[in-house]
């Protein structure tokens, strides 16, 4: 596109007309994307601060693990509800309301005086990050009505999501060591106000068919039934027994009210979410392997974190670094996305990122008590680039297969499905690691069995518990420790192959060639947009 010309599909799509050449479209996905950073930054960026808030505001066990899971917990089980009102009254709106909910929660979070206070401030964050997450991909989708450009467009954004949650420990590690924990927080609020100035400015006004009313009563099922299911999948990740009362419970009425909600949407003639989309095979396979990457990968990301720190003694800054090549080749991955997605189609792409994935999971299986760099970084940098081809080419196929006026709901199963994928791969792989890990500890010469029994939990608590021992004990029940983590280590390694390589095959459903994948013009859809504010200053 040349000039300063707007074509239908542009001012069907509400693209803003700032510059030519489409720099309005390209200005509108960086603050997008600034935007996204800052949410996926505080899915991770607390993880190195828990030792500090557990110091100064002595939180119990139970106060600690809601201050850190509230945050994703509630983001995800709002997704839905938000992503489809967006579609309604408005992305933007949604959007400039999340920035300054945003905001407000993080001050009262770096300010938080009491355990009870630091929950529930995160607790409001996660609803500002459900506002935000859903309408920075449904914006991007009207922005950006051409393919192509949008192939490059999820590309970068696909990859700053990545980089905000592997950046988050790293940024996280800095500022504690530096400040104090408060200032994780402090960071989201002069972005967020900046973010609500500029796009209150800059960011087009979209939204979907508004016939029939929005049903209130299914977006809450949807929100409950999201909630029980990632409730009861993090109480599994946890450590708590799939048959107790109240993870089984929880998942089950999770599920029930899941079910509920695709029969309504399904009977009414104005639905949420058209469930006639999961009919198509494009948008249906896409769910899954999202799903599918993120529960390979997740949980194996939480646990390599506590290699690096307890294995390896690396201190959580150092922790961070050297993970840093996954974040570049990441950020490779979804700069170059759009060519390739060009070159060889979504399903070479995606199966081809399972098996790149795969085969770097299975590298790092060589890892033991040794450090060996340059070992982390060749498994890093192929699992990067693998696990960000995958996310890329499932989004986009994803993302094209929807409707342009049903962005916001597509969006919210996207986000909703990472989500899901990541809270039970946490559980799963967790579950793997500790059935792995802990008959190595059953019987260590030397050690008291009481010792033994407590250092099974977790390699964490086996240093705490030989801390306590003196003399020989102490050093074998360390390197025992150790040893078995390694060894649950590779178990859950080799597990996460095999999902992988899982998706892979799955990913053969995906279209042959981008072209296929159900391509059609903004034009074509009823989507009411709204030109951006008068007031540009241009």
């Amino acid at each position: 596109m040349s000039g300063t010309t707007t074509s239908g599909d542009e001012r069907a799509a509400g693209v803003p007309r700032h510059g030519g050449g489409g720099a309005g479209r390209w200005t509108v996905l960086v603050v997008l994307c600034v935007s996204l950073l800052f949410v996926a930054l505080d899915t991770t960026i607390l993880y190195v601060a828990v030792p500090s808030v557990t110091e100064d505001l002595r939180p119990g066990p139970v106060e600690l693990l809601w201050i850190v899971d509230i945050y994703p917990l509630i983001a995800a089980s709002l997704l839905i509800l938000f992503g489809t009102l967006g579609d309604r009254v408005g992305r933007r709106r949604i959007l400039l309301i999340g920035y300054g909910l945003f905001g407000a929660a993080s001050a009262a979070a770096a300010l938080a005086p009491n355990p009870q206070i630091l929950m529930t401030a995160r607790g409001l964050l996660g609803i500002g990050g459900a506002m935000i997450m859903p309408a920075t991909l449904s914006i991007l989708r009207q922005v950006f009505p051409d393919r192509r450009e949008r192939a490059v467009a999820i590309g970068v954004w696909s990859a700053v999501a990545a980089v905000g949650a592997a950046v988050g420990p790293v940024l996280g590690g800095f500022l504690v060591e530096n400040f104090w924990w408060g200032s994780v927080f402090l960071i989201n609020i002069p972005m967020m106000a900046a973010m609500a100035l500029i796009g209150r400015w800059l960011l087009p006004e979209s939204r979907g068919e508004r016939n029939g009313p929005w049903d209130t009563v299914g977006a809450i099922v949807a929100a409950l039934g999201v909630l029980g299911v990632v409730l009861g999948v993090k109480r599994i990740g946890s450590g708590e027994a799939l048959i107790g009362p109240t993870t089984l419970g929880s998942i089950l009425v999770g599920a029930v009210l899941l079910i509920v909600f695709v029969r309504r949407q399904r009977k009414r003639e104005h639905p949420l979410i058209d469930m006639r989309l999961f009919a198509r095979p494009a948008f249906g396979t896409s769910v899954g392997c999202i799903v599918l990457a993120m529960l390979a990968l997740v949980g194996l990301q939480l646990i390599a974190v506590q290699y690096l720190q307890l294995v390896l003694g690396l201190s959580p800054l150092e922790t961070g670094l050297r993970m840093l090549p996954l974040v570049f080749s990441a950020m490779a991955a979804g700069l170059t996305g759009s060519k390739v997605l060009q070159a060889i189609g979504p399903k070479v792409m995606v199966s081809l990122g399972f098996v790149l994935t795969a085969a770097a999971v299975l590298c790092l299986t060589a890892m033991d008590e040794t450090d060996r760099p340059w070992l982390l970084v060749l498994g890093f940098v192929l699992l990067g680039f693998g696990f960000q081809s995958t996310l890329f080419g499932a989004y986009e196929s994803m993302l094209n297969e929807a409707p342009a006026d049903q962005a916001g709901g597509a969006a919210a199963i996207g986000e909703t499905s990472y989500q899901l994928g990541a809270g039970i791969g946490v559980a799963l792989l967790g579950s793997v690691m500790n059935a792995a890990y802990a008959p190595g500890l059953s019987h260590v010469p030397g050690v008291p069995e009481g010792a033994t029994a407590s250092a099974a939990h977790s390699l964490g608590e086996a240093y705490k518990v030989a801390s306590t021992l003196g003399g020989r004990a102490q050093s074998v029940l360390r390197d025992a420790a150790q040893g078995a983590f390694v060894h649950g280590l590779h178990i859950t390694l080799v597990a996460s192959a095999v999902l992988l390589l899982t998706g892979a095959l799955i990913a053969l459903r995906l279209p042959r060639r981008a072209a296929d994948a159900g391509d059609r013009t903004d034009g074509d859809a009823h989507c009411d947009a709204e030109p951006a504010p008068a007031n540009t200053g241009r």
